[in-house]
């Protein structure tokens, strides 16, 4: 609407300019003044056609009163001259208006002034002549006679008076031929009536001179307002073609007078059937009775107050559905006052609100699985907390500690696993099928949001504490179904940590951190099952957060140092290498776990960082140990680093160890994601004479797939397979699997955690490569191994 009231004004201050013929592109003012002077020659010929008419009568009739007194030759050329002139008259006329009938031209326009002055100044010239001949011999009659045709000949300026050029023209001579007669007459009468002529000469003058003016002024009006109002209709009817605004205007009773087409067809309706119809009747009936207050009622309250209303926005129910008016109304009053209507400009919104909604919907929604998202989710834990806050059992919290709102936070097991090997199409339709059933077990007493990835949160308002578990025992229950999606049986589980507002935490932050520590510590438990929130994690996690710190320090201090585990031949019981492992001695504390540490560089990424510093260090150490492998276990995330064969070729380079001499251990985790980078990076490896071992075979996910996707140099055997080994029948035969298996593929094969003579004496009889546990020595520093090596070779002498 704004657009169309900036056009009008646009197009109202300078209109389009038009280009006469022949003739360069006028200005609009320009255009304005050919069309004014065109109308005001116009007007001149038409009124000349009635003078003409009686300038022949009078002529006529002068020359039968004059035709006893004066010269009959004068009289009959006088006669024929002005027939003359008026014929020329009334054929320019006659041209003219045919010519401005069809276009109207700055040409054509000149040439018409040009000739009516020179037919004015013919016509002027000629009657000049009857006063100075006619007066001056004539008796008093005929002389009071020829002044009076005189004074009525000077009055036709005003007939002529549009253009004050033309009836200058016409009355000067006239004037002039005037005061030529009256000079020729006898004193006093030619002075008095000289004197005379001259002041009615002089009035006039001056009259005709202000008629031009007026006259001028009053038809560059019309011609302006004529264009203006051309310009308005020919915007509207553009405006009402081509926009999605349309006018509306109504009469004192609010009855509509102008329907357009396409306010009509928002209503289903044709435009006739609704004129006459009032806007009054058409909101009450087409709106919808839950907005009428804020939208069609504003705008009727305003029309009965005849007061202006702007941006009304209102809801209509149509055939079609419902639909958005916006509404502008203005009162419309005469100059005396009394009520027109109104006039107004409505637009259909209904497209633009839809979207705005839209809009809005997908910033708070996920457009996966339509739950509420992060953002909502931030929004509406904030509520809580701030409705929460102060101590337990605060303004909402009537029913005691226990009674509040409990977060769930949901994270799936197993996603993983299925979107990489399904596809994301498979995973993006698990994701959805889950909100659904979360939506389902929630949809009456909670709110669901969906975190991102495969993480989920759920906000449990008003409830015990045995309602959220109980609430997270069916969740479990229920995801924990298999999911048929296409051709694919999935099985998929969920672990929930809880957290409650406000016995747990009263802010945001804490809460979802608590419940994050809770949901860790169900995962850490063996996942598919769900962990409240106790201040022991909190515990946990800060020392996490501090040992992550520490660990930082110690590394740039050098206070982390490997210890080097012997790999023993179990057919020449030699020491054939070393595996080297974590360790660090924390001043306040002793050693830390090797297991917490690796757990805690994994989560933070400075795993990286150590592994880089373990293989260089290993790498240099090992060159003590001529002959001897030394083996360096390195995380998943280490191996899918894109210049990790680079970082291995580069230490071996700098250090001089050969790379025969090294063994790079990973883990199966690697190789789920089968991700092109890290077989690349291995099968460079092994190029470069690296060897590689899968570490902690036979646990986790492991599968005969991955031997085949890369041929290893050996697989080790998890400890787990060889504790009670001698009495347990079962694992004898998955270590005699595990060692036939691996003969077939040409790989070596470690046991760990051997211990007892008993343990050594089953692996050797199962063919089993090399082995490595305490029986043999537990880790050792660098320093420490060449005396190791001494004392294991003794045994070996002392067994013999």
């Amino acid at each position: 609407m704004r657009s169309l009231r900036t056009l009008l004004a646009t197009r109202l201050r300078a209109p389009d300019s038009v280009s006469p013929a022949g003739g360069s592109a006028l200005t609009s003012e320009e255009s304005y003044r050919t069309e004014t002077r065109a109308e005001l020659l116009n007007e001149t010929l038409q009124v000349a056609n009635y003078s003409a008419v009686t300038h022949v009568v009078v002529v006529f009739a002068l020359a039968y009163m004059f035709w006893d007194t004066a010269s009959h030759i004068y009289l009959a050329g006088l006669m024929a001259a002005i027939s003359l002139i008026v014929a020329a008259t009334l054929f320019t006329t006659w041209y003219y208006r045919n010519t401005f009938r069809s276009e109207v031209t700055e040409t054509a326009v000149r040439h018409g002034e040009w000739i009516s002055k020179g037919l004015a100044l013919a016509l002027g010239l000629t009657w000049a002549t009857m006063p100075a001949i006619l007066i001056p011999p004539s008796d008093g009659g005929h002389r009071m006679l020829a002044v009076a045709v005189t004074a009525g000949l000077i009055s036709d300026a005003y007939v002529v008076g549009p253009f004050f050029s033309v009836a200058l023209l016409l009355a000067g001579p006239i004037v002039a031929g005037g005061f030529i007669g009256l000079a020729g007459c006898e004193a006093p009468f030619g002075a008095y009536v000289s004197v005379m002529l001259a002041v009615y000469a002089l009035f006039v003058c001056f009259s005709v001179r202000r008629m031009a003016i007026l006259s001028y002024q009053r038809i560059w009006h019309r011609v302006v307002v004529q264009h203006q109002g051309e310009t308005i209709g020919l915007l509207l009817n553009d405006f009402e073609e081509g926009a999605s605004d349309w006018l509306w205007e109504t009469d004192p009773e609010g009855r509509l007078r102008h329907v357009p087409a396409r306010m009509a067809a928002t209503l289903s309706h044709d435009p006739a059937a609704l004129r006459g119809v009032t806007l009054l009747a058409i909101l009450r009936g087409k709106g919808d009775a839950g907005q009428r207050d804020a939208g069609a009622a504003a705008v009727l309250a305003a029309m009965a107050a005849r007061a202006a209303f702007r941006d009304h926005a209102v809801r209509v129910t149509t055939a079609d559905g419902t639909r958005w008016w916006s509404l502008n109304g203005k009162p419309a009053f005469d100059r005396h006052g009394n009520f027109l209507g109104y006039r107004g400009v409505g637009s259909d919104t209904t497209i633009s609100r839809e979207a705005q909604a839209r809009i809005a919907f997908l910033a708070g929604h996920d457009t996966l699985t339509g739950l509420p998202n992060r953002a909502a989710f931030q929004d509406a834990i904030h509520d809580v907390c701030r409705e929460r806050g102060g101590e337990p059992g605060g303004p909402l919290g009537t029913g005691g500690p226990d009674v509040g709102t409990t977060l769930l936070c949901l994270d799936l097991d197993g996603f993983k696993a299925v979107n990489d090997s399904r596809g994301h199409a498979v995973g993006d339709q698990l994701l959805a099928d889950v909100a659904q059933q979360l939506t389902r077990l929630t949809e009456a007493r909670a709110r669901t949001f969906r975190l991102g990835g495969d993480e989920f949160a759920i906000l449990l308002p008003d409830q015990a504490g045995e309602d959220a578990e109980r609430l997270a025992r069916q969740v479990i229950a229920e995801l924990r179904r298999p999911y048929q999606i296409r051709d694919a049986h999935l099985e998929i589980g969920v672990s929930i940590g809880i957290a409650h507002a406000p016995r747990d935490a009263q802010d945001p932050a804490s809460l979802l951190s608590r419940a994050d520590l809770a949901l860790y510590s169900a995962k850490a438990a063996g996942k598919g099952c769900w962990r409240r929130f106790e201040m022991s994690l909190e515990d946990r996690g800060l020392r996490q957060r501090q040992l992550d710190q520490d660990m930082r320090t110690a590394l740039r201090a050098g206070e982390m140092v490997l210890h080097y585990q012997p790999l023993i031949d179990l057919r020449s019981e030699r020491v054939v290498g070393f595996e080297a492992l974590l360790r660090w001695h924390r001043p306040e504390e002793g050693w830390i776990s090797p297991a917490e540490i690796i757990a805690i560089a994994e989560g933070t990424g400075f795993i990286v960082e150590i592994g880089r510093w373990a293989l260089a260090r290993a790498c240099t150490d090992a060159l003590a140990w001529p002959g001897l492998r030394v083996a360096v276990n390195i995380s998943s995330i280490h191996v899918r680093g894109l210049d990790f064969h680079d970082e291995v070729a580069r230490i071996l380079r700098e250090t001089g160890l050969p790379p025969e001499n090294l063994e790079i251990e990973i883990t199966e985790s690697v190789l789920l994601d089968r991700e092109a980078e890290v077989l690349t990076n291995l099968k460079r490896l092994r190029a470069l004479g690296v060897r590689i071992a899968l570490d902690d075979f036979g646990t986790g996910y492991s599968s005969l797939s991955y031997l085949t996707d890369f041929p290893f140099d050996k697989v080790k055997v998890d400890r787990s397979f060889v504790r009670d080994l001698q009495f347990r029948p079962e694992k004898i035969a998955v270590v005699e699997a595990i060692a036939t298996m691996a003969r077939a593929l040409s790989m070596d094969v470690t046991v760990e955690g051997v211990e007892t003579r008993q343990q050594e004496a089953v692996l050797r009889h199962k063919h089993c490569g090399t082995a490595q546990g305490f029986l043999y020595s537990p880790a050792r520093p660098a320093s420490e191994i060449a005396e190791l090596i001494r004392r294991l070779d003794a045994r070996k002498a002392s067994v013999a």
